[in-house]
């Protein structure tokens, strides 16, 4: 099979998938053809969004036929090799605050032994490697990011975190992901954050979005706890591209 591929996706929309499985360039293509899309002035379309590996896009059919709209997606395939182009501007660099093990994040110990490092290795290679935004989901405001170093490909648990709060930072599948609200999950708890990832009543009521990039710097509790009212946990941004 050859990538991307084009799909139906209900009466109003298209799915343009860059692989079978998560990978950097796929993900990189993805949003830089999220990104043409959002940028090609296509009077039928409606909104954008992406996942993991590939970009959805929804259309209105009164304005533009689905053969029309598909033929539309397909010279804009066309216009580029996806897995080389560079990733979209206008993203952001973030540093956050993070705790990391003890009492606000208890699974370090086991998700380290299961990576099969010591605790202080685990932390340093976890906040010395600057993830990606790959996509939202699952929850409002909630990110995927990666790819952490291939030692931390290790499975979800078999069973479930009855509980990790807002702000929790879990790992799995050399994956991370910051909670938005309490919730449970079968991802490692090993750091936690002061962030708020979903504002409701903000102009952009998401904090992060596709393609910015993540630097968990280690903190203690007790600073951790001095920029918990700040409205971004003490996190700072800046404009990477």
């Amino acid at each position: 099979m050859t990538w991307p591929q084009i799909r139906h996706a209900g009466y109003d929309g298209f799915v343009v998938t860059f692989g079978t499985r998560l990978s950097e360039p796929a993900n990189r293509a993805a949003l830089a053809f999220r990104d043409a899309i959002d940028h090609a002035g296509i009077d039928a379309v409606e909104e954008s969004s992406t996942s993991l590996v590939s970009a959805y896009v929804r259309f209105d059919p009164l304005q533009r036929d689905h053969a029309a709209m598909r033929a539309t997606l397909e010279t804009l395939v066309q216009q580029h090799d996806w897995f080389a182009v560079g990733l979209p501007s206008g993203r952001r660099l973030w540093r956050v605050p993070t705790v990391f093990g003890g009492d606000a994040a208890p699974q370090l110990a086991e998700a380290a032994s299961v990576a099969g490092l010591s605790e202080r290795d685990a932390i340093a290679s976890i906040a010395e490697t600057q993830v990606r935004v790959q996509t939202i989901g699952f929850a409002p405001g909630m990110p995927y990011l990666g790819e952490l170093p291939p030692a931390w490909d290790i499975p979800r648990q078999t069973e479930l975190t009855a509980r990790v709060p807002a702000g929790g930072l879990c790992v799995a599948i050399r994956q991370l992901v910051l909670f938005p609200v309490d919730t449970p999950t079968g991802w490692r708890h090993v750091g936690q954050t002061a962030l708020r990832l979903f504002r409701p009543d903000a102009p952009e009521p998401f904090l992060l979005r596709p393609g910015d990039e993540v630097l968990f710097d280690p903190v203690s509790p007790e600073e951790l706890d001095r920029v918990r009212d700040d409205a971004n946990g003490g996190a700072t941004c800046e404009d990477i591209a």
